[in-house]
C-alpha cells in the first residue's frame, strides 16, 4: 500500500520559518483534513510536498511509496502518483480538457513502463467518458480549453476530474471548496468520496467546516 509519510518537516520562505516539524502519515484510502486560519502554513505544506521552490526545506524527511520525495523534481513526483488540486487553478488556452488529460495519463503510463506506447484514443475516450458521467459534467467540457472562462465550480470540478482519470495514490486538495456555492460544493464533494472509494489517499486543505458535512475524514490535524 502506498503511503506518504512525513517526519519532522520544517520549512521556511524568504528566511521565515512556516512549519516548525510537522509529522504526517497519510495511506492509501485515507482521507485526512488540515484546518486551520489563513497563514498556518496549509498551503505551504501542500506547495512543499509538491516542490515548489519559493519553499525552502531546512530539515525534516517525506517519503512516498518508500523513496525520498525531496530529493525528486516536480515532474516525477507527479508522475511518481502525488497530485495537487491547485486553490486557483490556471488556464491553458489553447489546450483542451480532453488532449490535456491524455497527455498526463500518458506520462503516468510511460514512467511505470518505459516501452509503454500511449493510451489509444478510444480507450481514452471511454474513460474520461466514463468518469465525466460519474461526476455529472456534459460531455462537451472535454472539449473547453482547459480553465478558460471556467466558473470557479468548473474549475474545482476539472480538477476533481482530473483526480478521477489519473488516478493517483495520494491527492492534496488545497482548499478546494473556496469560493464554492452550495451546489457546486455538494458535486465536488461527491467526487472526493468517490475518489476515497476507489483506494485514494486525500489529504484535504480547508478553513471551513462546511466541506467536512460531506466529507467525512478518517483523521481532522
Amino acid at each position: 500500500m502506498s503511503e506518504l509519510d512525513i517526519r519532522d518537516l520544517k520549512v521556511s520562505i524568504e528566511g521565515k520559518q512556516i512549519l516548525n516539524g510537522v509529522n504526517l502519515n497519510v495511506k492509501q484510502g485515507e482521507v485526512h483534513a488540515i484546518m486551520g486560519p489563513n497563514g498556518t502554513g496549509k498551503s505551504t505544506l501542500a506547495y512543499t510536498l509538491m516542490g515548489h521552490p519559493s519553499y525552502i526545506v531546512d530539515s525534516g524527511k517525506v517519503t512516498f511509496k518508500g523513496k525520498d520525495l525531496l530529493d525528486m523534481p516536480v515532474d516525477e513526483r507527479s508522475r511518481l502518483g502525488l497530485f495537487l488540486a491547485f486553490q486557483y487553478p490556471v488556464s491553458i488556452p489553447g489546450v483542451t480538457v480532453a488532449n490535456f488529460l491524455r497527455t498526463a495519463v500518458n506520462a503516468r503510463r510511460k514512467a511505470m513502463n518505459p516501452e509503454d506506447k500511449g493510451i489509444a484514443i478510444p480507450e481514452f475516450r471511454k474513460l474520461l467518458m466514463e468518469k465525466m458521467a460519474v461526476l455529472k459534467m456534459d460531455s462537451s467540457f472535454a472539449g473547453r480549453y482547459l480553465n478558460e472562462g471556467f466558473s470557479g465550480g468548473e474549475k474545482k470540478r476539472a480538477e476533481v476530474l482530473q483526480m478521477a482519470v489519473l488516478q493517483p495514490e495520494i491527492a492534496i486538495l488545497d482548499e478546494t471548496d473556496s469560493g464554492l456555492d452550495i451546489d457546486a460544493l455538494r458535486i465536488v464533494s461527491e467526487g472526493v468520496n468517490l475518489l476515497r472509494s476507489q483506494n485514494i489517499g486525500v489529504l484535504l486543505i480547508t478553513h471551513y467546516q462546511r466541506m467536512l458535512n460531506y466529507v467525512k475524514p478518517d483523521v481532522v490535524h
